[in-house]
C-alpha cells in the first residue's frame, strides 16, 4: 500500500527519533523503516505500527495523490487565400504561415491543427479559399 513517506519522516524528526529508534518503537525491522521512507510503500501491519507509535489515525498515513489536470484555452484564426490551395500549385501564393504562427507563439499559443474546411467539403474540388488555424494555450492556475 502507498504511504506518505514524507509524513513518516516529518513525524520521526518531530519526535527526534532516528530510524533505528522508530524501528524499536514500532516493533518493525530497521530495513522496513528505511524501505517505507525510501519507497513510500508499507503493509497494513506496518501502517498500524507507525500510526500507533506516532499516536495518529492510520488514515493520516495514506498517500494522497495530487492529480494535475492541465486546462487549455483554444482559439481559431481564419485566413483567406484568394487563389485557393489547389488552384495551380505552382502559382498559388499561400499565406505566410511562419509569420502568423511565430507571432501567436510569442504570445504563448501553440499550433494544434491547420484545417481547410472548403477542401474537406469540396472533396478535392480545389476551390478552397480559406484556412482555419486552431491554437491552444495552457491555462495557468494561480490559486495553487
Amino acid at each position: 500500500m502507498k504511504i506518505n513517506a514524507e509524513l513518516v519522516k516529518e513525524l520521526r524528526h518531530k519526535h527526534a527519533w532516528s530510524q533505528e529508534e522508530l524501528a524499536i518503537s514500532t516493533g518493525l525491522n530497521l530495513r522496513t523503516i528505511q524501505r517505507i521512507e525510501r519507497e513510500g510503500s508499507a503493509s497494513l501491519q506496518s501502517r498500524k505500527a507507525l500510526a500507533s507509535a506516532f499516536d495518529i489515525a492510520i488514515e493520516s498515513l495514506d498517500f494522497k495523490e495530487v492529480s494535475m489536470v492541465k486546462k487549455y484555452e483554444f482559439k481559431s484564426i481564419e485566413i483567406e487565400s484568394k487563389d485557393g490551395f489547389l488552384s495551380g500549385i505552382a502559382k498559388a501564393k499561400l499565406p505566410n504561415f511562419t509569420d502568423i504562427l511565430n507571432h501567436e507563439g510569442q504570445q504563448g499559443w501553440s499550433l494544434v491543427q491547420i484545417l481547410t474546411p472548403d477542401l474537406a467539403q469540396g472533396v478535392w474540388s480545389g476551390k478552397s479559399g480559406r484556412f482555419i488555424i486552431i491554437m491552444q494555450k495552457e491555462i495557468i492556475d494561480e490559486s495553487v
